[in-house]
């Protein structure tokens, strides 16, 4: 019988779109931590920050991805793999200004 437990697309996709705003925080915590957060997102929507650090935080999703598969939950990678497309393409939008915070 196949274990199916946490192989499942949503829960690829929450993993997914969850591990990189989880390292955006980790990294407002180590280096911003004397401003609030709401004041840190702006200013790096401000200054243009916000694509590059949502680009390194979507690396997160790599290692995510690599643990999925190698407890063999592939469905549960694919939707790593989709909520990174996601980021991709919100990154995308952001660098070239077609859509704007």
């Amino acid at each position: 019988m196949e274990n199916t437990k946490f192989n499942h697309l949503v829960i690829g996709i929450v993993v997914g779109l969850l591990a990189p705003t989880v390292g955006i925080i980790i990294f407002y915590f180590t280096k911003f931590e004397s401003l609030a957060l709401g004041e840190f997102l702006k200013i790096s929507v401000e200054e243009k920050m916000l694509s590059p650090l949502l680009s390194l935080c979507a690396v997160i999703n790599l290692a995510v991805f690599y643990i999925f598969i190698q407890f063999d939950k592939l469905k549960t990678g694919r939707g790593i793999i989709l909520a990174t497309f996601i980021y991709g393409l919100a990154i995308v939008l952001l660098k070239f200004g077609i859509i704007t915070l």
